[in-house]
């Protein structure tokens, strides 16, 4: 029996830092943009992201409080997500930057947009991979008691995939070579995918 530090979450956990999210660690990035009522883009990351479908494929990003992303998708019924990479790390976590409704947060961090083919959120210019999304739900989280949190689910389905096409070899996307950057725990923890890091195995048969 290993020595355990127990905690109850309601009653707090005893340390330095909330060690939730560096335990689920770490996590992809939900770099995500919008448009705003009078057209301006809003680009933001969220480390609570992940993919939850394949056919068809839905993604999701949840945010504490009811932000800009989630204020512009449930107007607009629209979002854009932007692979996050090791290059565009600092870019990324400038987009982070709690400013006005009416700023745009992708001329704050000094990157271009590129149109979308289906939808009016604009892409990040540099991002090698990107899904153009229509939301299809957006969820008040609750508690087990079902008190209602001010944390906002937003799911979408990609309905537009933009591939670099250097990241796909004999028909198979290369996750390593993007050099994906990801969320992980304390005040600034960030981790990046590389090659060196892969390892294969093959799911038994039956």
């Amino acid at each position: 029996m290993t020595d355990q530090h127990f905690y109850e979450p309601r009653l707090g956990h005893g340390l330095a830092h909330d060690p939730l999210n560096a335990i689920v660690a770490p996590r992809p990035i939900g770099w995500i943009s919008t448009l705003g009522p009078t057209g301006i883009a809003n680009l933001a990351p969220y480390s609570f992201f992940n993919v939850f479908n394949y056919k068809p494929p839905l993604i999701g990003f949840s945010s504490q409080g009811w932000k800009d992303s989630v204020a512009n998708a449930d107007a607009t019924g629209e979002f854009v997500w932007n692979l996050a990479t090791r290059p565009q790390a600092g870019m990324m976590n400038a987009t982070s930057a709690p400013v006005a409704q009416q700023v745009d947060e992708f001329e704050l961090a000094g990157l271009s947009k590129l149109p979308s083919k289906l939808v009016a959120p604009p892409r990040v210019m540099g991002s090698p991979v990107q899904f153009e999304c229509k939301v299809s739900q957006i969820i008040r989280l609750t508690t087990k008691e079902g008190d209602e949190l001010d944390q906002w689910l937003v799911m979408g389905e990609a309905v537009g995939i933009h591939i670099d096409r250097s990241l796909i070899e004999e028909g198979v996307y290369q996750t390593a070579r993007a050099h994906p950057i990801l969320r992980g725990g304390g005040p600034a923890d960030y981790f990046e995918i590389t090659p060196e890091q892969l390892f294969l195995m093959r799911r038994p048969t039956a």
